[in-house]
């Protein structure tokens, strides 16, 4: 990955070639953006530049044995640390660690787009059947042992550790003390979507770099590129947010599952129609899996902010496409300053509990109930 294959983000480019260029790189970076951002491209690039054996002034050279290495994610001092799960090959959690799912990982990095798409699209990936993924403490037993070997270039040795949100707490206090004092010419990069979930002790050992989501120029250029129509590629980047993943969904016309099962499901509650609920949308929701239910609820979040723009007369800042827009509409009449406040916490308190593996069924349920409760559909 070179810099110039990232969109956007080149002021943070400019001061990472700089830091490198005068031997001041920071042995433990946290890069920082939202999900379907440029962080992780980001960091791969920065390896790539650190190890090129001919780098410019503003990208490595994309010729030389490191880099060609670094192309094919085939770089012996790179190391990965990534959130895995069970699956028919892997069964057993304390074989479940990264080594094992390299050549997944490589040919899902390298697959078109890789790059941007989340750890629902990597679970799925590797035929982990919508299962919590999750980085344990034998990924860290791993790492340090890896550490402990002497590199096999004249470079550095790189652990890029993606997600690290998702790190177990004992798997996250294992890497502390080598986070603090690593070896020689060792470099942690942590690429992170939700740095608030981190612990403490991680956040203190790292050096930030806040990646800004591309902006709508920068991925109007992209999807261009992809072979999108001009215009077409500019409604695009305005409606997606900065969100590249999301993006391409749109751009491809691929409908999102959580989008039009929440504007069904919210037209029940209002009714509100429980037995409808409970015989069909519960199931539908199980179906969804972890991840997609944690979509699901980030699409409500998102509606209850854009329902409130247009309740407020400020259209003009609202990134919906034309049908949502129209449900957002109908439904900022229905909202107020009294039960948006219960909204926006049940759903986030239902968040909560899905990402604690609590039962699906019964958190969908028991939201659908507090939901017709703030419409004043029900006591």
């Amino acid at each position: 990955m070179l810099f110039s294959q990232v969109p956007g983000a080149n002021d943070i480019k400019k001061v990472l070639i700089h830091a490198a260029q005068q031997g001041k790189v920071a042995h433990a970076q946290l890069f920082i953006g939202k999900e379907g951002g440029v962080q992780l491209a980001l960091a791969l690039a920065y390896a790539t530049y650190l190890n090129c054996e001919n780098p410019t002034d503003e990208d490595a050279c994309g010729e030389c044995k490191s880099c060609k290495n670094a192309e094919r994610l085939m770089y012996p001092d790179l190391h990965f640390v990534l959130p895995t799960v069970l699956t028919k090959k892997v069964t057993k959690r304390e074989d479940a660690t990264s080594d094992k799912f390299l050549p997944d990982w490589r040919s899902f990095l390298l697959e078109e787009n890789g790059l941007y798409k989340n750890v629902a699209d990597w679970v799925d990936h590797i035929g982990g059947d919508n299962k919590q993924a999750m980085i344990t403490r034998q990924e860290s037993r791993q790492t340090i042992k890896a550490l402990s070997v002497k590199a096999h270039q004249n470079g550095y040795k790189i652990v890029l550790v993606w997600l690290p949100e998702l790190m177990q707490a004992p798997a996250a206090n294992a890497v502390l003390k080598i986070l603090e004092e690593p070896p020689e010419k060792t470099l942690f990069f942590m690429v992170t979507n939700d740095p608030e979930k981190l612990i403490v002790t991680i956040l203190s050992r790292t050096q930030k770099v806040f990646v800004p989501s591309p902006s709508d120029e920068h991925i109007s250029k992209f999807l261009i590129e992809q072979g999108v129509e001009t215009e077409k590629s500019k409604k695009v980047a305005f409606l997606s947010d900065g969100n590249i993943r999301e993006a391409l969904r749109i751009a491809s016309d691929i409908p999102d599952q959580s989008e039009s099962l929440f504007k069904e499901w919210m037209r029940a509650c209002f009714k509100p129609s429980f037995t409808e609920i409970i015989t069909q949308w519960s199931e539908e929701f199980n179906k969804l899996g972890k991840e997609g239910q944690k979509s699901f609820f980030k699409f409500g979040l998102t509606l209850f902010r854009e329902a409130m723009l247009i309740k407020n007369q400020a259209d003009q800042v609202v990134r919906l496409d034309e049908e949502s827009h129209t449900f957002a509409k109908n439904f900022a009449q229905v909202l107020s300053d009294k039960n948006l406040p219960m909204l926006v916490n049940s759903f986030n308190d239902a968040c909560y509990f899905i990402e604690r593996n609590g039962n699906a069924k019964i958190v969908f349920v028991s939201l659908s109930i507090k939901v017709s409760r703030a419409f004043g559909r029900i006591q």
